[in-house]
């Protein structure tokens, strides 16, 4: 019996974490801007006892940076930028390959394995070095400064990281098509004279909905993997702004996007750990969120468990009661 997803607790804990993110992200530079408060050291009368970075304390829970930046603010002021961004990668690449693999599924049936013998060569291309190459003369500033503002430079990163994964994502959806066609209610309206496009818009797509979700939430985590990637290569999302001088600065981020804010202090990972971590800890607590999401909405939806499912499928390949193989939903595209 299907359930409000809103009623379902795993769902809300994820998505209110997100929408908390968001919504501080949007408030905090509606009031303050980009301004994020400074400590530059702690004294006791009179005495500097410690200086920037800052370890953890009561008023600064998550430390500063060298320069003294609360790492707060700057998490909260990136947030924005690094979800809004993954978001609108995973929904691009979801909604360019839903119809490509429909027509894959219903009217290439006949050269789906010599398409997907193509597709599967991109299975064994790093993303992340081939997203690099493509992405460094945008992203990385030359000497002469940007030739594109920042939001050219976003909506051309969005794009490359959204076409680098739509043909394997068509596959995935053209193989899933496939088997729906096979089944015996598609069979029974091909009988009653539906036609192909019916079939897809009545059968089809109302069967992929929860698969659609799935992945969508699949793509986005994939998404911020590939931005702590790039951050660690230092190509930072909307653009790495370089120092040219006798004297050169470290690359940082423009914006404080997460990516950048790893890619910027992960040299300090012995010395002042809580700097580089304090991102990673955002990042993993992002992509808790949205598991707890998709576990959430399959719960409410089928009711049964999805990672549960994908853990046998993963350890037990043959279900016991009919010996029939037991298939996850879909397999996480590799990096």
């Amino acid at each position: 019996m299907k359930k409000s997803v809103w009623k379902n607790p795993l769902f809300l804990i994820g998505f209110t974490f997100i929408a908390l993110m968001l919504v501080a992200s949007f408030m905090y530079s509606l009031v303050w801007g980009n301004e994020v408060r400074r400590l530059y050291f702690i004294s006791v009368e009179g005495v500097v006892v410690e200086s920037s970075p800052i370890s953890p304390k009561w008023l600064f829970p998550f430390g500063t940076d060298p320069q003294g930046l609360d790492m707060v603010g700057k998490i909260i002021i990136g947030a924005k930028y690094t979800i809004l961004t993954a978001l609108v990668i995973a929904f691009l690449r979801v909604l360019l390959a839903i119809p490509i693999g429909l027509i894959l599924g219903t009217f290439l049936v006949k050269y789906k394995k010599y398409i997907n013998g193509w597709i599967d060569s991109f299975h064994y291309i790093p993303l992340t070095i081939l997203a690099y190459f493509l992405l460094e003369p945008i992203l990385w500033e030359p000497f002469d400064g940007f030739p594109n503002s920042i939001v050219e430079r976003f909506i051309i990163e969005i794009l490359i990281l959204t076409f680098l994964i739509v043909p394997i994502l068509s596959a995935l959806f053209g193989n899933e098509v496939s088997m729906l066609y096979k089944q015996e209610f598609i069979m029974s309206a091909k009988t009653l004279g539906a036609g192909k496009w019916r079939i897809i818009f009545k059968h089809i797509l109302p069967g992929m909905k929860e698969k659609l979700v799935i992945v969508f939430g699949q793509q986005f985590m994939q998404t911020l993997i590939i931005f702590i990637h790039l951050g660690l290569l230092t190509l930072f999302l909307g653009g790495t702004p370089v120092d040219y001088q006798m004297i050169k600065d470290p690359p940082r981020s423009i914006t404080y996007e997460w990516s950048g804010l790893i890619g910027d202090s992960f040299r300090y990972l012995q010395g002042a750990p809580w700097v580089p971590l304090t991102p990673i800890l955002f990042f993993s607590a992002t992509m808790l969120s949205v598991s707890l999401m998709i576990e959430g909405y399959v719960q409410a939806t089928s009711g049964h468990s999805y990672y549960k499912r994908k853990f046998k499928a993963a350890f037990h390949p043959f279900d016991e009661r009919n010996n029939a193989p037991v298939q996850a939903d879909f397999e996480k595209i590799k990096m």
